[in-house]
């Protein structure tokens, strides 16, 4: 088995390219990237890989007789450039796909996400991979992973050759993690929407990368979510962090946003109220059940696990 990962310089890229290349069935991992990795996996091999120019993803395909592809490439921490977020994200997937279908790649695993299904008031208490995928207009990530999700809907239809398995990710941690969520726990207070508990479910990385791996070789095609058991919310985060909650309403806190965007104070603007306000809570039932697959960590766990790996966030 020959295997291309797109993103394979980055942080998820690394765990998933480690992971592959330990397996006996896997002959080769092409970690492909626009940059090169910060610290090389031993046996696998980097290449020059941008999605957004898909001249290039075929001939890379057939020059490594790529049996199966994992996409990992996206921008996980979006900012002000949603133009740019929209061409690797969705332009960038509609091209590895195009170039698998062309090259006869058998198959591809692709990263999505929970904030493919959106943040909405009206979400049930725990997402399964039966409710609809209807992501946020107003929130370019989970529009883009809602948009993402649909071609890939098309792509089943139109070439069933080409086998999928579809993540969609709780929130990633690990030993090297920033993002917009982590860091929304090193200051002095944690932020709380009056009326909401702001469930999170967390996956570890090795998890991640354990379930991708399985997903490359022999794991069974579909879509699952992948999420540790279990929810953590926001006022038991801060119980653990030992810092006070910092609760607001949420229209106070969409004027502040909108106002602070303005200004160019921040990136986020009053979606981020739903973000908070509404998150995708996802149950790992078919992750367990169907793709054979049980995270090591649990929420709580995985928590834990970047806490100990980041000393100084917790002031307990």
């Amino acid at each position: 088995m020959r295997v291309l990962v797109t993103g394979g310089a980055g942080f998820l890229g690394t765990h998933v390219a480690s992971a592959l290349i330990a397996r006996p069935e896997v002959e080769l991992v092409v970690a492909g990237d626009v940059r090169p990795p910060g610290e090389p996996v031993d046996g696998v091999v980097y290449d020059s890989c941008d999605v957004t120019r898909p001249e290039g993803l075929e001939p890379l395909l057939e020059r490594h007789r790529i049996d199966v592809v994992v996409h990992l490439a996206a921008i996980v921490n979006p900012g002000r450039d949603h133009d740019l977020e929209f061409r690797v994200d969705v332009d960038g997937t509609r091209h590895v796909l195009e170039a698998c279908v062309a090259a006869g790649v058998r198959r591809v695993v692709v990263s999505s996400s929970g904030a493919a299904y959106g943040y909405h008031a009206d979400s049930p208490e725990w997402l399964r991979e039966s409710d609809p995928v209807r992501g946020n207009d107003e929130f370019p990530y989970a529009k883009h992973k809602r948009l993402v999700e649909q071609m890939l809907a098309g792509y089943r239809l139109a070439h069933p050759e080409l086998e999928q398995v579809v993540f969609r990710i709780g929130t990633i941690l690990g030993p090297t993690v920033r993002n917009q969520i982590t860091a929304l726990w090193d200051g002095r207070r944690i932020l709380a929407i009056r009326g909401s508990d702001s469930p999170f479910v967390f996956v570890w990385v090795d998890d991640v990368a354990a379930a991708m791996a399985r997903a490359a070789t022999d794991g069974p095609p579909g879509v699952y979510n992948v999420a540790g058991d279990g929810r953590v919310t926001v006022h038991e985060l801060a119980r653990r962090l030992g810092k006070p909650v910092l609760t607001v309403r949420a229209d106070v806190l969409a004027l502040a946003l909108r106002v602070g965007r303005a200004l160019r104070l921040t990136v986020h603007g009053p979606e981020q109220v739903g973000f908070l306000r509404y998150r995708p809570v996802l149950a790992n039932d078919a992750l367990k059940r169907e793709f054979g697959y049980t995270p090591a960590k649990t929420s709580i766990e995985a928590f834990e696990a970047y806490l100990a790996t980041h000393p100084g966030v917790a002031r307990g």
